[in-house]
């Protein structure tokens, strides 16, 4: 083992049609926790990841489930085969419940019925269409910041996730996204690409959606993590259940804090960064925030089986 281990999850926007399915094929705990989760929410998610439609795929609440899923499945099968337990997780957005998932933290049956209340929240917080996101690369925080409150004009504009320097998401109504996204390379940025999601996720129009998920998270049994958790709001770690729900309430209308997440699991000695879950984007990012750290995806067979052997 090269240093400690951090397991990191991804969240919306790293799913796509056919995806785990190279991995799957010699490992039936995967596709067991698929027929788990589906079972729970009466939807085929195996076949959903596979075959689409991809508008299904892309909406909040079935990609947060499908995610989730994914994620922990990806985990019980490194688990089976011997591989590493983390000494650290963290999860985006979405990935954080994966990460409490693994952590002891929460039961799989309960994550799921949370993600799934959260999307259905989520989805229903803003009428479709009427919200978006765009990634803005090139361009710094603060100036960033300052073309939001240019181009709201009356309306939410604001930074939704802080990726890594130089890649920042943006969210809030449709047409200020629209306004920003014509104006900003004017301002500084290289690029800004929209994002295939339904909803505006981690802005003030989430509020009402966050409240009343407190009432889902209350019902819920926390456990203490029995590996250090970073949290997405605050960059920091929590070990009390109520400490644990708060951020997790907070995380839905607040920025996605991972450049801070990332050096903040590397301040507390993690050198290796092992993606759990579909895509290779959080391992991409993890390079930018901090290039002297080792970044692991599990996006293939061959990669997955590097990966156990090297760890």
């Amino acid at each position: 083992m090269q240093g400690s281990i951090a397991f990191v999850f991804p969240g919306q926007g790293s799913q796509s049609i056919g995806m785990l399915a190279a991995i799957s094929a010699n490992r039936p705990v995967l596709r067991e926790i698929f027929a788990e989760a589906s079972d729970l929410l009466h939807r085929d998610l195996w076949q959903l990841a596979q075959e689409g439609p991809v508008e299904e795929l892309n909406q909040t609440r079935w990609t947060q489930p499908l995610m989730l899923t994914a994620g922990y499945a990806m985990f019980r099968a490194w688990e089976e085969e011997g591989g590493s337990s983390p000494d650290f997780v963290a999860g985006h957005s979405l990935g954080e419940y994966t990460a409490l998932v693994v952590a002891g933290s929460l039961d799989f049956a309960d994550a799921l019925r949370l993600v799934a209340r959260r999307g259905e929240l989520m989805q229903n917080a803003v009428p479709e269409g009427e919200g978006a996101m765009a990634a803005v690369l090139g361009i710094s925080e603060e100036d960033l910041r300052a073309l939001c409150q240019r181009e709201a004009q009356g309306q939410v504009l604001e930074l939704a996730n802080l990726n890594a320097p130089g890649q920042i998401v943006v969210a809030g109504q449709r047409a200020a996204v629209e306004r920003l996204s014509e104006r900003a390379k004017d301002a500084g940025a290289k690029k800004v690409v929209l994002l295939p999601v339904s909803v505006p996720s981690h802005c003030s129009l989430m509020t009402e959606a966050a409240e009343q998920f407190a009432s889902d998270l209350a019902k819920v049994e926390f456990r203490s993590p029995n590996a250090l958790l970073v949290h997405n709001v605050d960059a920091q770690s929590h070990r009390e259940p109520a400490a644990i729900r708060e951020a997790l309430r907070r995380q839905i209308f607040s920025p996605v804090r991972w450049t801070e997440s990332i050096r903040f699991l590397a301040r507390q000695g993690a050198t290796t960064f092992v993606e759990m879950g579909p895509g290779k984007v959080l391992s991409g990012l993890g390079k930018r925030i901090e290039p002297s750290l080792r970044m692991l995806s599990l996006d293939d067979e061959k990669s997955f089986v590097t990966a156990l052997e090297d760890l």
